[in-house]
């Protein structure tokens, strides 16, 4: 299977769900191949117009040096001189998933497509083909520059080590921000599988306690009046529809009560996760950006801009974050009602050795997540004319981190929730049974006292694997 990509609006999460997770290959619409080849020969008559007309004029990167050398331009020797092959230094550390790297690979196109990039059909081609062949290591770390050159350089540099590159053809390959792109869209395609399991694990967890159902009621839905925590409200009735009918008379504790306004929070920043990354996919964010020829600029003309730096990604992911942190909170407070909880305090208390030390496990994974969560602040690192860096990787590497506390958070939770309705005898209601089977499968109930470590482990996995699905991304879980 491959993705035909033939213009900007071609890239989007569901583009990112199947090259990066599922593995798919690239194919570039041969319209879109004439557009980029069309955009390097105007882009290459208006250099040669305007040094025809001014032997010393500034075009960053294609008559003048990259960074601090933007300022003086390059003698006929210096331009002959100049590397032809990728010439930053690289990062290092933990490499990235193979699905996020996969990700930035078809997040480069956006600049390419339309000719904005002024890299040849050729270029474009060889980088798609770079998905059907092992990919370079790309360090998650050590990214701390303005832009993404680092990350790029690394991801890129054999590519300009056998290819004949114009001097804007490798500025293109590093400039631009497909890496935020890629890993905005990374975290909001987790997000969308994280909060369902969420809302199936904290609705196991009301039905085992047996917990008032009023908290979930239609008719809060106008009261609040917020699409999101209305969507939250509907799938917690919707999942626990046919459970036990008799349920605590009196209130439930605040950790039942809120799932619709926390689960709503969630919601929110998931839908701005996804819209920032679908806006980051299809922007044209080069540095140097070649403004296509029209009727006022026959040759078009050339703009240096900041769309390398990419505010709104980390916003988003930092968001997804938090709130993943926020649930991570409320599973280890729902850890501990189960283990108090008057209906299954009992049902928990035959396996004391067995059960009653998850609290502990609960703690260790949401003081965890707290460390990882917060707001990704613009770094004061940087010098000369590279004076802020960019903060998606940063970013990222926290959000990633919260969610696989979330991940395990989450299953001693449902580990617990399957263990009462076991010990009671009961049956989960509908929506929830095949749940409550995958869960039992990874973690069986418990008839004596054993060791539940193994199992925590199996049943972090199995729900790993219901996050990241497709052979490309499995192989990134559990990093």
């Amino acid at each position: 299977m491959s993705l035909l990509v033939t213009t900007r609006a071609d890239l989007d999460l569901d583009a990112v769900r199947r090259v990066a997770w599922e593995g798919e290959s690239l194919e570039l619409h041969p319209d879109a191949l004439a557009a980029m080849d069309r955009g390097h020969a105007s882009f290459t008559a208006l250099v040669e117009a305007r040094l025809a007309a001014d032997p010393g004029a500034l075009i960053y990167g294609t008559t003048t040096a990259p960074g601090d050398g933007a300022a003086v331009a390059l003698t006929a020797e210096a331009r002959a001189r100049r590397p032809t092959r990728l010439w930053t230094a690289h990062a290092f550390g933990e490499a990235l998933p193979e699905r996020v790297v996969r990700a930035m690979v078809l997040a480069r196109m956006s600049n390419f497509l339309d000719g904005h990039a002024a890299v040849r059909g050729a270029v474009a081609t060889a980088v798609a083909a770079m998905l059907d062949a092992p990919l370079p290591a790309v360090p998650a770390e050590g990214n701390g520059g303005a832009g993404e050159i680092l990350a790029l350089g690394r991801l890129f540099y054999d590519l300009s080590d056998r290819m004949d590159l114009a001097p804007k053809e490798r500025m293109a390959l590093i400039n631009g921000s497909p890496c935020a792109a890629a890993l905005v869209a990374d975290i909001a395609l987790a997000g969308r599988a994280r909060l369902a399991l969420a809302e199936k694990v904290f609705a196991l967890a009301v039905e085992a306690a047996r917990a008032p159902l009023e908290a979930y009621s239609e008719d809060l839905d106008a009261l609040w009046g917020d699409e999101h925590e209305t969507a939250a409200l509907r799938s917690l009735r919707a999942l626990l529809a046919g459970g036990a009918p008799e349920r605590q008379p009196h209130q439930g504790a605040v950790s039942f009560r809120i799932l619709p306004r926390v689960l709503g929070q969630v919601r929110r920043a998931q839908a701005e996760a996804e819209r920032a990354a679908e806006v980051s996919l299809r922007s044209v964010t080069d540095n140097p950006v070649y403004v296509l020829p029209d009727a006022e600029r026959p040759l078009g003309t050339v703009v240096s801009t900041g769309g390398y730096h990419n505010a709104r990604a980390p916003a988003a992911m930092d968001g997804v974050g938090v709130a993943w942190a926020d649930l991570c909170q409320i599973a280890q407070r729902l850890t501990d009602k189960l283990l108090q909880h008057p209906v299954t305090a009992a049902l928990l208390a035959r396996e004391e050795w067995t059960m009653k030390p998850l609290h502990m496990v609960a703690t260790g994974w949401a003081e965890e997540a707290r460390t990882h969560a917060g707001a990704t602040l613009l770094s004061l690192g940087g010098f000369g004319q590279n004076d802020v860096p960019s903060m998606g990787f940063l970013a990222w590497r926290r959000a990633d981190a919260t969610g696989r506390c979330l991940d395990a958070a989450l299953a001693v939770v449902a580990a617990l929730g399957a263990q009462a309705l076991h010990a009671a005898g009961q049956a989960p209601p509908p929506a929830l049974a095949a749940f409550v089977d995958e869960v039992r499968e990874a973690f069986p109930p418990v008839d004596a006292v054993r060791p539940l470590g193994p199992d925590g482990d199996a049943l972090t996995a199995a729900f790993g694997r219901r996050i990241f699905t497709g052979p490309v991304a499995a192989a990134g879980v559990g990093r």
